[in-house]
């Protein structure tokens, strides 16, 4: 992300969890669009999960290294996949290492992280790959496009929660990607995604997030789509969502950097 000015594989490098494999969300993903992070196509990530040696039998967990941030986004790409067998660490490395877990380097299993990369880019320039041991099946209920936003905008059937914070949703401070103005999808509300966590960035209770979701007007008995900046933090609040019992929570994938960018796409902004 822009203003994270970190790099995830040397941190991966320098320690994981034992035996942990490195999922880069950079790399697996579509590379038929110039937006970041957007889903691959379901061969492109049948082939870099199997280069990643995961199969359909496995069960996956996925963590990160602030505590629960990009974790979700690799989780709702499993399910948006078909692979339900699929959990985030809670608390993830820092609440990993607080515990006094081990850690170690990850040696040969950095080949893998540059196997899958490989895959992706071999299914997109219609090559050959490897042995696909991880078959998919795309789930389009949990993936929302921007035709589909446009289209709740009139029919207001979905309510739309923007996981960005209130100043970029306000409009009254800077996107972090250049040339995006800020503001928000109209009739949209905004639930930043760390209101979603804790002070050690694990995932509040059922009581505590009920609490957050009702604060802000929305129903948890109506149809709810998740958006964000790129389509990564929004899957946060699918999370704590999922853990309120609501599973079939989209993504609008594209989320605010497709919206503003386009040419006839409607921008609010909230008067200070």
């Amino acid at each position: 992300m822009p203003d994270e000015q970190r790099n995830p594989l040397q941190e991966y490098q320098v320690s994981c969890i034992p035996g942990a494999l490195f999922f880069d969300i950079d790399g697996i993903t579509d590379r038929t669009t110039n937006l970041p992070h957007m889903l691959p196509s379901e061969e492109a990530f049948a082939a870099a999960v199997s280069a990643l040696g995961i199969e359909n039998k496995d069960g996956v967990v996925v963590y990160d290294g602030k505590g629960i941030f990009s974790a979700a986004r690799v989780w709702w790409m499993f399910r948006a996949f078909g692979h339900d067998k699929v959990w985030v660490l809670d608390g993830g490395l820092p609440r990993w290492r607080a515990s006094g877990y081990d850690v170690e380097s990850p040696g040969d299993a950095i080949l893998k992280a540059s196997a899958a990369t490989e895959a992706i880019e071999k299914v997109y320039q219609e090559q050959m790959v490897g042995p696909t041991t991880f078959q998919t099946k795309f789930q389009p209920h949990l993936v929302w496009t921007l035709d589909q936003v446009k289209r709740n905008i009139q029919v207001k059937t979905y309510q739309l929660i923007d996981a960005r914070s209130k100043a970029r949703f306000d409009g009254v401070a800077p996107e972090p990607r250049k040339g995006i103005n800020s503001g928000h999808v109209p009739e949209s509300k905004c639930i930043p995604f760390p209101q979603m966590l804790d002070g050690s960035h694990t995932l509040l209770s059922r009581e505590e997030l009920e609490k957050k979701f009702g604060q802000e007007g929305i129903s948890l008995d109506k149809p709810i789509v998740a958006s964000c900046g790129t389509g990564v933090t929004a899957c946060i609040l699918v999370l704590g969502l999922h853990r309120l019992g609501k599973t079939d929570i989209p993504v609008y994938d594209g989320s605010w950097t497709e919206w503003a960018t386009q040419p006839d796409t409607p921008l609010s902004t909230s008067e200070r």
